[in-house]
């Protein structure tokens, strides 16, 4: 396995939402939701400023993250995610999930793509109201107030989300612009703590462990908080295999069209592939060790309500562009992706140390 190359220097669109406001003009609303919608076009992946989702917010937010990875192991294990694929939340200890963009029923490649270590943590939250996806919270004294903050920034997600899907909505000029709201009341959305400790950058450059595969969002969209470390790259949507850096921009969402997104609009949206590795060369060590620097990042997935039915939009085929895609019932279509990222294992009595 040979060393990671440089990913090649370029930009993502920059969609600026301070014109999105119920005061702002019909013509301003419009222009913000076009910049969107084509950007979601041609690249799949923008930065969104001035999004809603206040600084104080989510500084608090990355607070309470850091607080939670810094705890004993097992602290966090008192919250352990669920045996196999079905349910996704609580705590994932380093090694136990798989991302991958195969989809596959064949458990022994399953195990072959298991063989690269997976060096992450993280936590997921969805609404206590989703009885398919009960949550496992820590016990309130372990982390005091974590429940509580979690429970209200996931909504507060939830309230841009909307603002965002219906800005796409209008941008592709649907007959109804408010659409895919009807399929997301937000229970069935993702809140994701992640946390990438330090590890020698050696083993990402040989390939021997990973941050996050190259892999495709599973839902509608997702919008990512990231930390100043960097590390994500997004692929090239006019140059297959050819990755470029996402570089943090402070408070900006950046905000990615997920798989099923794509499939109600017959590929005109794109849900383009991205991943994690090494931070940028400026900045990608501490130490004499070369190890890399801890990264924290939060992302919020967006995903239909679980008995959706996603099929094209009837704006986005036509006699000489017909559907690509069959209908699919999202519960149907997540559990055919989470079967390979989290196959049928128990928790280690000691789990691998973050």
């Amino acid at each position: 396995m040979g060393s990671m190359e440089e990913p090649q220097p370029h930009k993502l669109p920059v969609i600026d939402f301070a014109n999105w406001r119920e005061d702002s003009t019909p013509e301003q609303r419009y222009q913000v939701a076009k910049e969107l919608a084509d950007a979601c076009h041609n690249v799949g992946f923008v930065y969104i400023i001035n999004h809603g989702v206040t600084p104080d917010l989510l500084e608090e937010a990355f607070g309470w993250s850091k607080r939670l990875f810094d705890l004993e192991t097992e602290k966090k294990m008192l919250a352990p995610h669920p045996n196999g694929p079905t349910v996704h939340r609580g705590y994932s200890w380093p090694g136990l999930e798989k991302v991958s963009q195969v989809i596959s029923t064949d458990m022994e490649l399953g195990e072959k793509l298991r063989e690269v270590r997976d060096c992450k943590e993280s936590y997921e939250i969805g609404s206590d109201e989703n009885e398919e996806q009960p949550n496992v919270w820590l016990p309130d004294e372990v982390l005091p107030g974590f429940r509580k903050f979690m429970t209200n920034f996931y909504w507060e997600c939830h309230k841009t989300s909307r603002e965002i899907l219906t800005a796409i909505g209008t941008g592709m000029q649907l007959q109804d612009p408010e659409f895919l709201l009807r399929f997301h009341a937000g229970h069935n959305n993702q809140l994701r703590l992640l946390h990438y400790p330090p590890i020698p950058a050696v083993e990402l450059e040989e390939e021997s462990s990973a941050r996050m595969p190259a892999h495709s969002d599973w839902g509608s969209i997702t919008m990512l908080f990231q930390d100043d470390c960097g590390g994500l790259e997004v692929e090239n949507q006019h140059k297959a295999g050819e990755f470029i850096k996402a570089l943090p921009i402070k408070n900006a969402i950046i905000m990615n069209i997920g798989d099923l997104l794509m499939r109600w609009s017959n590929d005109y949206l794109k849900s383009t592939l991205h991943r994690v590795t090494l931070p940028p060369a400026s900045d990608r060590y501490t130490g004499t060790e070369r190890m890399t620097r801890a990264r924290y990042s939060i992302p919020y997935f967006i995903s239909p309500d679980i008995d959706s039915v996603i099929e094209c939009l009837k704006e986005c085929a036509s006699t000489t562009n017909p559907a690509k895609y069959g209908p699919v019932v999202q519960r149907e279509y997540r559990l055919m992706r989470a079967k390979l990222q989290y196959p049928e294992k128990p928790a280690p009595s000691t789990p691998i140390a973050a």
